[in-house]
């Protein structure tokens, strides 16, 4: 297939006009036409705010329309964070915006002098009609896309609403930064989104959760009513000016995803492809770049298929991490009622950087003073990462914030850990974590996941983990060591990992145990027996003879397992919990023998030691485990004595669809934290030293828990301390090792530099 020649584009947003631009410009033969149904001048937004990445694209591909923005521009790099009366502000941020309305005429103008048929008022033909007729289609018809719908067995999009209202209006004044102001209302939290587009304009973007908007009154038939209330409510950062309105509704954020994003000659570009929550400023910014990728392809590739498969694999990484940061973004505000008793400068940083993508080194580096501030406020002693402050659970004092989560080695010999696990668990102490946790250890010989897995329910099982917390205590004094009790339930009987992982064995199966008689995998896993009054009494007490034995071998901390869909967490999850008696049904119920274990192991477990209990904050699946069951389940425990609760999640059941990304976890944490003001323990892909001080700053969590990151490195800990300066007394150095304290040198660096290039 040669280059498309003639080429439609559905749309006249800013997406759908910068590809038809740089498409002709790239071809002036081409013949490109573009349907936009609204007049040219139409416009349901107000400010556009594009970033220093997308302008480089912008004056790269045409330098015509990077002049004409950067004549239009609004600059400033301040936030100011205001809630309860206090305003902080952070700078170094760098933002620039121009109004919508001129964006789109600076594209209309481009487009018109290029040679494209811009046809305004007019509906789009059908994507298929347009198909049969031109070479390419672009369907850049936004968040509603009729090409997608009329599509969607192919695109297979998912479309995802929220549970927060908002309303894009304007104020006829220019702010001076980007602001955001909490109200705390009769009605409940609600927020302003503010920034100035023109020299005397700015957004704003009014927002807040379903049930609050609906108990204020803003259902109302006339949206005007809201827009003078929102004007009242937010009338200090207003300045008692009044908002305005265009056309503006109260709308539910969508966000769309496509499986696919092309099918025969039509592609979609932006908000038809996909959409990221506007508290990031995202769409315009996603959609140009798309018309870049799009028309650098098309120019690039030695035909249409190719072309069109080589811009959705350079822009799909790029959407999918926007939109996971995005995703973050929109959690945090939609859960912004248990952040508004934070201390005013943790609920800056914590606003700051609930996206991930800003973090405290990148905010160091932006604003030193304000960041410098917010660790005062932390606790954290002068030059002292927060990560390397101390925390106290009962009697013990962890003397920094990382800790080496729990990690199945499978490969014990009938449950006796041996040299591999002091060598593994030693090591790690070694390097510097403040707690050092155990795989999770088998109460009982049928608790076991496979026949590698350790287990505390011999005396022989008992000494060895005796010589594994005295080298600890022993070698790395100031280190906790921590051990996990836990029984495999329905997930036993199974081959090693690197056998296959939840696979049952060749041969030598011993039977399983669960709440209810339901195999893991249908089919492939063997039907557990659910556990009566007197199988029941039996495991308690099989908990109960490993937690004494725990205690004789000196372990610092308990854990008791109840996530990842073992024993413990399938009385919790619906989807594995199917009893009729007084253990299943309601949440209260499927709680009950959970907490007998745990109140059983509380009253034997020594008061000056704390206990702790993970639990798989939500089972990934339809119908299971939620995040708000998750708070309950915390709840539960906290009021039974839990010190901390160590949040992950998932694991349940086969057919889970986890929202993978970095420490993709830790919004369940911080939910759990933030509501029930309890100490918690973040676990899933926190891989930086960054993210940790990130995290603990703030306010989303007290301890977290990284595992292949001690994996690759030991030593994670003590590098972590070393690149960022620190020598206190968070993370010492075992004296043997003092002598690497410092970054190895890589190579010589002080050769001369180049100066002259002689042709």
């Amino acid at each position: 297939m040669t280059a498309p020649h003639r080429i439609a584009v559905i749309g006249g947003g800013p997406g759908g006009l910068y590809a038809a631009a740089l498409l002709k410009r790239l071809g002036p033969e081409r013949d490109i036409t573009l349907w936009e149904r609204n007049a040219p001048d139409d416009t349901f937004g107000f400010g556009v705010v594009l970033s220093d990445e997308t302008l480089g694209g912008i004056e790269h591909a045409d330098p015509v329309v990077h002049r004409a923005l950067q004549r239009e521009f609004v600059r400033w790099d301040g936030i100011d964070i205001v809630h309860r009366g206090h305003t902080q502000t952070s700078g170094g941020h760098g933002f620039a915006a121009l109004g919508r309305r001129r964006l789109l005429e600076i594209l209309h103008e481009r487009c018109a002098g290029l040679g494209v048929d811009l046809r305004f008022r007019t509906r789009a033909p059908s994507a298929a009609e347009l198909a049969a007729t031109h070479d390419l289609v672009i369907a850049a018809d936004g968040v509603h896309s009729a090409t997608r719908e009329a599509d969607a067995e192919h695109f297979r999009p998912r479309v995802t609403g929220h549970r927060c209202r908002y309303i894009w209006l304007a104020a006829d004044f220019a702010l001076d930064a980007f602001r955001f102001e909490i109200a705390e209302t009769a009605y409940g939290v609600m927020q302003l989104h503010a920034y100035p587009f023109s020299h005397d304009a700015s957004t704003v973007i009014v927002e807040m959760r379903e049930e609050v908007w609906r108990a204020a009154g803003f259902d109302v038939p006339d949206p005007a009513e809201s827009v003078d209330q929102c004007a009242k409510i937010f009338a200090n950062a207003l300045g008692h000016r009044p908002l305005r309105s265009n056309n503006s509704a109260w709308l539910t954020f969508r966000t769309v995803v496509n499986e696919r994003w092309s099918h025969g000659n039509t592609v979609l570009i932006g908000d038809a492809a996909h959409t990221a929550h506007f508290s990031i400023g995202s769409g315009t910014k996603l959609a140009v770049e798309d018309a870049l990728a799009l028309a650098a392809c098309v120019e690039e590739q030695p035909s249409l298929p190719a072309a069109l498969a080589a811009y959705e694999n350079e822009r799909r990484p790029v959407v999918e991490s926007t939109q996971r940061a995005a995703a973050a973004s929109l959690r945090w505000f939609e859960e912004l009622g248990t952040y508004v008793d934070q201390p005013p400068r943790q609920f800056a940083f914590n606003l700051l950087t609930r996206s991930r993508r800003v973090t405290h080194d990148n905010l160091r580096l932006r604003d030193p003073a304000f960041t410098a501030g917010v660790e005062e406020e932390f606790g954290c002693p002068p030059g002292t990462p927060p990560m390397f402050t101390p925390l106290r659970l009962r009697g013990l004092e962890l003397r920094n914030r990382v800790v080496v989560s729990p990690m199945d080695m499978y490969s014990a010999t009938d449950g006796v850990p041996g040299d591999f696990h002091l060598v593994h668990l030693g090591a790690r102490a070694l390097g510097g974590a403040g707690l050092v946790m155990t795989e999770m250890v088998c109460v009982s010989p049928e608790g076991r996941i496979t026949p590698g897995c350790t287990g505390l329910y011999t005396d022989e099982q008992a000494a060895a983990w005796a010589r594994v917390t005295d080298f600890v205590h022993t070698a790395s004094p100031g280190t906790a060591i921590g051990v996990q009790l836990g029984h495999s339930g329905r997930k036993g009987s199974t081959k090693l990992m690197w056998e296959g992982i939840d696979q049952p064995l060749d041969d030598g199966n011993w039977p399983v145990t669960a709440a209810s008689p339901l195999p893991y995998a249908p089919g492939v896993n063997q039907v557990p027996h659910a556990l009566d009054r007197a199988g029941l009494d039996e495991v308690r007490d099989q908990f109960a003879a490993a937690a004494r034995r725990a205690d004789a071998c000196g372990f610092d901390l308990l854990e008791l397992h109840c996530a990842h869909g073992y024993l413990l967490s399938g009385f919790l999850s619906p989807l594995t919990n199917h009893r009729t008696d007084a253990y299943g049904g309601p949440l209260a119920h499927r709680l009950r023998f959970p907490l007998e274990v745990f109140d059983t192991l509380r009253a034997l477990w020594p008061d000056d030691r704390p206990m702790t209990v993970r639990i798989s904050a939500t089972d990934w699946a339809e119908g299971g485990t939620t995040a708000e069951d998750a708070v309950e389940i915390a709840r539960a425990f906290v009021a039974h004595g839990a010190d901390a609760i160590d949040v992950s999640t998932g694991q349940v059941v086969p057919g889970e669809r986890p929202e993978y990304g970095r420490s993709y976890q830790t919004p369940y944490a911080d939910r759990i934290r933030n509501t029930l003001c309890v100490p918690v323990i973040a676990v899933g892909a926190i891989s930086s030293w960054d993210d940790v001080n990130s995290l603990l700053l703030a306010g989303r969590a007290d301890l977290c828990a990284l595992a292949r990151p001690h994996l690759y490195d030991p030593h994670w800990t003590l590098h972590a301390a070393a690149e960022q300066g620190y020598t206190g007394p968070g993370a010492p150095w075992p004296l043997p090792y003092r002598a690497g304290s410092r970054t190895p040198p890589t190579g010589r660096t002080d050769a001369p530099k180049p100066r002259l290039t002689l042709g």
